[in-house]
């Protein structure tokens, strides 16, 4: 089984660079989910909806062709706070461009949030 959150980011950054308004994701998955979630909020996609196939699930995403590079981060670094400031220098290619998605104990949220929060978590992926 391939990584199913390396295949939502993956998906969509495919379908944004030829220039779909919407992409297909399956498998379903929480995760997968909350990413889409954080995603929506920060406005790098329109609504999603899942669709119940009997073979686990998939999601149609409105895109709004606002990601120009999508990514997972493997394998998943724990991360602390004072480390989430190194690690936006590392994958974002300016300051205040770009989110790094944390799964969080308090769910999943951007680095921002986390900073915000004084959390730290395990890194899932970036998108600017």
């Amino acid at each position: 089984m391939p990584d199913i959150i390396s295949n939502l980011f993956v998906s969509l950054q495919n379908a944004e660079m030829v220039g779909k308004r919407e992409c297909i994701v399956k498998p379903f998955s929480k995760l997968s989910e909350n990413i889409l979630r954080v995603l929506q909020k920060e406005g790098y996609i329109g609504e999603f909806e899942f669709i119940d196939d009997g073979k686990g699930g998939k999601f149609r995403i409105q895109l709004l062709g606002r990601i120009a590079k999508s990514r997972a981060i493997r394998p998943r670094f724990p991360v602390k706070v004072s480390e989430i400031v190194d690690w936006a220098k590392k994958c974002l290619p300016a300051r205040d461009v770009g989110v790094i998605i944390i799964s969080t104990p308090k769910g999943v949220m951007t680095h921002r949030e986390c900073l915000e929060k004084n959390l730290g978590g395990v890194l899932l992926g970036y998108v600017y």
